[in-house]
């Protein structure tokens, strides 16, 4: 029988994850503007072929596209109605390449809104609309969720209590951090790792905004505030430039390795990548990792 989620992050070993769903959707043809939830739906080949490139690469945790996909967010681009299905579909997708051979993580992304007192969200608001997802998501079939690139703690914290209103499943939370070391809402590693050790989520840590080097430091930060928490490094593949209106990133699949087997030596737990990186980064990720996995 295979091993659950939270038995493999007890055993101290390194869980792989995915890389760039968006990089690789705009490969496959994603449009600027275009909604990539709505792939799930109107393009599945496409979506069901990026996941199944990355766990051809050995990852441990595929990740949904379903990243923008709360009621919220979906709702500024008319497609409310669309909810349930794109990420019940999304997991689904996942799943079927997953073949029950490695986990399928339910990413949710940030509302896009700001919560009060900065906007005029609420909190009560941004746990249904994160509950509604969990609960679609839990319908196509993931086994632990992964709130993502988040800034704002207040958020962070909504999107875990939507999800555990609908699921016992393990959580995982990332917050995005610029290269002054703070989220775009002024929150420091520090304070996330704090908060999110009170919310009890089996993982926690950082994704985006940072290329692979700075993630280094923002990982010390979170191993100094909570050691022995099980600590995720998702960095982006280096600083975009744009080339012909696309970003292009710098970090190749052998630096983004390098500094992968790096996290792993100092005790991060989960390991993989974001913006810019596709199956060869992960692939070569994974390998830098043999002996830590």
């Amino acid at each position: 029988m295979r091993k659950t989620l939270r038995q493999r992050l007890t055993e101290g070993k390194v869980l792989l994850c995915d890389g760039a769903m968006g990089t690789m959707l705009q490969a496959a043809g994603l449009e600027a503007g275009e909604v990539p939830e709505l792939w799930n739906l109107r393009c599945p080949e496409r979506v069901l072929a990026v996941h199944l490139a990355y766990v051809a690469a050995g990852v441990d945790i595929v990740t949904t596209n379903t990243f923008g996909g709360t009621r919220i967010k979906m709702a500024r681009a008319g497609v409310a109605d669309e909810v349930g299905e794109a990420n019940r579909q999304g997991a689904q997708l996942a799943r079927e390449a997953a073949a029950g051979n490695v986990f399928v993580a339910g990413s949710l992304g940030p509302t896009g809104e700001l919560l009060e007192p900065f906007g005029t969200l609420s909190p009560a608001e941004a746990a249904d609309a994160y509950a509604e997802q969990a609960a679609a998501l839990v319908k196509g079939g993931v086994d632990l969720f992964l709130i993502e690139t988040m800034s704002d703690l207040a958020e962070a914290t909504a999107a875990v209590m939507g999800v555990r209103r609908v699921s016992n499943l393990p959580v995982f939370c990332t917050l995005s951090f610029d290269t002054g070391g703070r989220t775009m809402m002024g929150v420091s590693p520090k304070q996330a790792a704090e908060m999110l050790a009170e919310l009890a989520v089996e993982a926690f840590g950082a994704n985006c905004g940072l290329g692979p080097d700075e993630m280094e430091g923002v990982a010390r930060e979170f191993l100094i505030a909570k050691p022995g928490a099980a600590i995720i490094c998702q960095p982006n593949a280096g600083v975009p430039s744009l080339e012909e209106g696309r970003s292009v990133y710098s970090a190749s699949p052998e630096t983004m390795a390098e500094y992968a087997r790096r996290y792993a030596a100092l005790g991060v737990r989960v390991v993989g990548s974001c913006c810019g990186s596709t199956p060869a980064h992960t692939e070569m990720i994974g390998w830098a990792l043999e002996g830590y996995r």
